[in-house]
């Protein structure tokens, strides 16, 4: 299989990474990876696909186990040789009238949403092939909460410089904050998915900034808001459907080689978006 081009969608037996997963079955010349937690979810995705009469590849991958990342990892590497692009789009939202308590929200979104998604792309990165894209899907949500955060945090999240180290700090702090109570007073907004999503634009602007320091200036990093998607996390009454909503992460996925922008840059239709 080496020389043969190949994509993978974390998180692609519903909503909007079926859709993603779909378009790039009909747009990307190479072999797409559907993974899922579950096998059984997962392998019910494939045969709508294949029902379409469109052909794609299946992969377990749970992204909140390292050992399941590891599993992809070793799987791409040792078949592919590498990987061509990669969206990541597994996350997690608790619905409005959840009763599990609000600091146990935090935790629990923050860990899926921010540290599985910088695991997946701290692990796959090394092996992303020369004219690479990465899509990490963020949301419009992400702008909505930066808002809502104090101006020194603003000011540090909209930061040129701010690091990996720090951000992950903040996180770890929103989180014990979440679990006393106390996110609000120190200026944080009160919404789990909304700093999960901050954590995702921002880890997003960070990476791409390391990939051009350390000179791999061919791939290219963003983050996508896909919009308001009528999927199981948002609910019938938004106004996208989920084909709609994959058309900016694909256009990122399937940017031409010699592409230099965008880079590091939240993306919704189409557009880069103020940070």
């Amino acid at each position: 299989m080496e020389g043969t081009k190949v994509a993978v969608v974390t998180g692609g037996n519903k909503g909007i990474g079926l859709a993603i997963v779909k378009a790039l079955c009909k747009q990307f010349d190479g072999d797409v990876f559907l993974t899922s937690r579950s096998n059984d979810r997962g392998k019910e995705a494939v045969k709508l696909i294949e029902s379409e009469g469109l052909k794609v590849k299946y992969h377990q991958l749970d992204i909140d186990d390292e050992n399941s990342i590891k599993k992809l990892y070793d799987f791409i590497k040792d078949t592919y040789g590498g990987i061509d692009v990669l969206v990541n789009n597994a996350a997690i939202a608790f619905k409005n009238k959840d009763p599990t308590p609000f600091g146990e929200q935090a935790k629990v979104t923050l860990a899926t949403n921010f540290y599985s998604n910088l695991n997946m792309y701290k692990t796959m990165i090394p092996i992303v092939r020369p004219n690479g894209r990465v899509v990490n899907i963020s949301s419009f949500v992400s702008q909505m909460a930066l808002k809502k955060c104090s101006l020194e945090l603003q000011k540090e999240f909209r930061s040129d410089s701010i690091t990996e180290k720090h951000l992950k700090n903040r996180m770890e702090e929103f989180v014990s904050l979440a679990q006393d109570g106390k996110h609000e007073s120190h200026g944080f907004p009160n919404s789990a998915y909304g700093v999960s999503k901050i954590a995702v634009t921002v880890m997003t602007r960070i990476h791409a900034r390391m990939l051009r320091e350390s000179g791999r200036n061919d791939v290219l990093l963003n983050a996508a808001d896909p919009g308001w998607v009528r999927t199981d996390m948002a609910g019938q009454n938004a106004l996208k459907s989920p084909e709609e909503g994959a058309d900016t992460p694909v256009y990122l996925a399937l940017l031409p080689p010699g592409t230099s922008t965008p880079h590091g840059e939240l993306v919704s239709d189409r557009k880069i978006q103020e940070w």
